[in-house]
């Protein structure tokens, strides 16, 4: 049983935000502190990545731990209340994400996820993110 009302779930789950969430600042932030510039919430690539390298042909979605199901992070967990809504809740979103990443690579983009607890550690995050992008390096702009 919920401990809250219907009407004051309903209320708080509104205001859960989809886009320019505090986690997508902060990577947009660190993106462009490395140099790079970059688009955000592209609604014509699927699953309307939130920040977009196009000359790159690199997409990032910065996932949340909870809604996104970041496998044995803490912070991933099942609501009490109504268990088979979330576990089918979550599973439609994790079926999503697989899609949408499937699709992208499928038509040449590369995909790279960065999850909400990963911003206790922007050093870490920096360090990863920076060897995904320099593994993404267009041969276009090697100087062999």
């Amino acid at each position: 049983m919920d401990k809250i009302s219907s009407e004051r779930r309903s209320w708080t789950m509104a205001r859960v935000k989809g886009r320019d969430t505090r986690p997508e600042k902060t990577v947009r932030s660190l993106l462009h502190a490395m140099g790079h510039r970059f688009r955000i919430q592209r609604t014509d690539l699927p699953g309307k990545p939130d920040i977009v390298l196009s000359r790159r042909k690199i997409v990032i979605f910065v996932h949340g731990c909870f809604w996104h199901r970041h496998p044995g992070c803490r912070r991933a967990t099942t609501p009490a209340s109504n268990m088979a809504y979330w576990n089918q809740k979550f599973a439609r979103t994790v079926i999503r994400d697989a899609k949408n990443r499937e699709l992208l690579e499928a038509v040449g983009w590369r995909v790279f996820v960065a999850w909400e607890c990963e911003l206790k550690n922007l050093a870490a995050l920096r360090e990863r993110l920076s060897g995904f992008l320099e593994q993404a390096t267009p041969a276009a702009h090697d100087k062999t």
